[in-house]
């Protein structure tokens, strides 16, 4: 197990688990230097309790990054960045949101991203299997059901369990959203801000939200890209599941239907003419199929690319939208004959990813212990979704919707789970930012959100891909005015612009 060190700061009593949370002798104390990498920002470590429940217990390190404000005598304050994922780094968000956001954000705002508990540079770090056996697990799994795939999906979870209990046992049960929230009002602390100042995307829209419930009255501007339902996500999994999957399958014929009405532009389809979205699906199923059944292997016989390992980089590109649909289209076309980006080998950074993706999303929410249920479920995703269900619902431990198999078997205590109430009463105006063809978020859960927090308030985008930030500069034009001066869009604001270039 990963062992924490125990800081010899002290905090005050946590009898009564809210007040400990705020306990001002808790806020961390960050010692802000150059970074490293590159001494434009500054960067500084903060000590944050293990277990809010005793705030005088062992610490663990948030690693944090700063732009300054280029202006500070008109900073307003600091505005926090929460990477998605989980598993995201908000530590490396910040040279590319700071580079890309309007000048007067970064001259009214101190930008500052961390790597939340367990992830990345915050130490320790979520680890679960090495790269090795990991691979090894996408190796034993197809993209087609077969009556083995089941037993074969519990057999790794069980395993990737295993590893994570071995490896981070001393964490597991300390990292789920709430206390990932409480991090955040001590950082918001230790920087002197009186009130909150967010950015949050994906899975981290649902930090905020547990944020905004635990702390309304500490919040002044918080924007939620990419919301999560967060009733269904924390207290009805299958439910949530099973929209990631449909918006994924969805996503990828709205590309497919793209492809077959553009073959000029679409080389996929232009390779065979007269192709149609059904037949372009094929192909896709006949390319996944031939690489289960005769994988690509190393000079050793390992096997390094197959159906699922393909399907796995095959969908995560259906993130980028519109925008990239006519490389998607190329890629598609070179996986044909076994070569391009398509045939993906597992990296060392997929391994780290998945193992705080998993470890988080296990630690947040609790699936009825049975196996006949869970069989029911995966089996009800494949038919639903049979393209690009099936590889993910029987694969290994990976990606948000995969880990029924992993959190149903979980080893660890749910220590840091929030289960609501989720209305916000009392906060500041939210803003919740949806894509309607959202492949990995889907839109109706920004809708939710947006309807459940009292003061939550819509934007939506017409578009493809996850995120509205860098597609749409309509909907990012709403976000940065509700930032800097608490501009709250009318409501039914739409936008309907065309994808920023990639």
């Amino acid at each position: 197990m990963v062992r924490v060190v125990v800081a010899t700061a002290t905090v005050a009593s946590a009898a009564a688990f809210p007040v400990a949370a705020r306990a001002e002798s808790g806020v961390p104390v960050l010692n802000w230097t150059p970074c490293a990498d590159d001494a434009a920002y500054q960067c500084a470590p903060a000590q944050v309790p293990l277990d809010y429940r005793r705030p005088a217990g062992p610490k663990i390190t948030l690693q944090l990054r700063k732009a300054p404000s280029t202006d500070p005598a008109k900073r307003i304050g600091t505005l926090f960045l929460h990477a998605g994922g989980p598993g995201g780094s908000g530590w490396g968000w910040v040279s590319s949101y700071a580079t890309s956001s309007p000048a007067e954000v970064r001259a009214k705002f101190d930008i500052v991203g961390y790597d939340a508990r367990g992830v990345q540079r915050s130490g320790p770090p979520l680890t679960c299997l090495d790269t090795p056996a990991y691979r090894n697990q996408w190796a034993q799994v197809s993209t087609t059901p077969t009556p083995t795939s089941f037993d074969t999906a519990v057999r790794l979870a069980a395993e990737f369990d295993a590893a994570c209990q071995a490896n981070s046992g001393d964490l597991l049960p300390y990292v789920g959203a709430e206390y990932q929230a409480r991090d955040l009002d001590l950082l918001r602390a230790a920087v002197g801000d009186p009130k909150l100042t967010l950015f949050a995307e994906s899975y981290a829209t649902y930090v905020g939200t547990v944020y905004v419930n635990l702390f309304p009255q500490r919040t002044r501007a918080v924007v939620l890209d990419a919301g999560y339902d967060p009733e269904k996500y924390a207290n009805d999994p299958y439910a949530y599941d099973h929209g990631q999957y449909v918006a994924t399958e969805s996503a990828m014929f709205r590309f497919l239907d793209w492809c077959a009405a553009n073959p000029v532009d679409c080389r996929f389809a232009g390779a065979v003419p007269g192709s149609t979205t059904t037949s372009l699906a094929n192909r896709i199923r006949a390319v996944l199929s031939s690489l289960d059944a005769d994988p690509i292997r190393d000079t050793a016989g390992n096997v390094t690319v197959n159906g699922a390992t393909m399907l796995s980089e095959l969908t995560f590109r259906l993130n980028s939208g519109t925008r990239r649909w006519v490389t998607l289209g190329a890629d598609l076309l070179a996986a044909e004959s076994r070569t391009g980006s398509l045939m993906y080998v597992i990296p060392d950074s997929d391994t780290r990813f998945n193992a705080a993706n998993v470890s988080v999303e296990c630690a947040d929410r609790v699936y009825p212990r049975s196996l006949p249920l869970l069989r029911a479920k995966l089996a009800k995703a494949a038919a639903d979704a049979p393209l690009t269900a099936p590889g993910m619902a029987y694969g290994p431990p990976a990606y948000d919707q995969t880990h029924a198999p992993a959190c149903l078997q979980w080893p660890a205590e749910r220590r840091s789970r929030y289960t609501g109430p989720f209305h916000g009463r009392g906060s500041s105006p939210v803003l919740v930012v949806g894509n309607t063809g959202d492949p990995d978020t889907p839109y109706a859960d920004s809708v939710t959100l947006s309807t459940t927090l009292a003061n939550g308030h819509l934007v939506t985008w017409e578009g493809e891909g996850h995120t509205a930030r860098r597609k749409s500069l309509c909907a990012e034009g709403h976000m940065y005015a509700f930032l800097l001066d608490l501009t709250v869009p009318p409501a039914g604001t739409v936008c309907r612009d065309a994808p920023i270039p990639a």
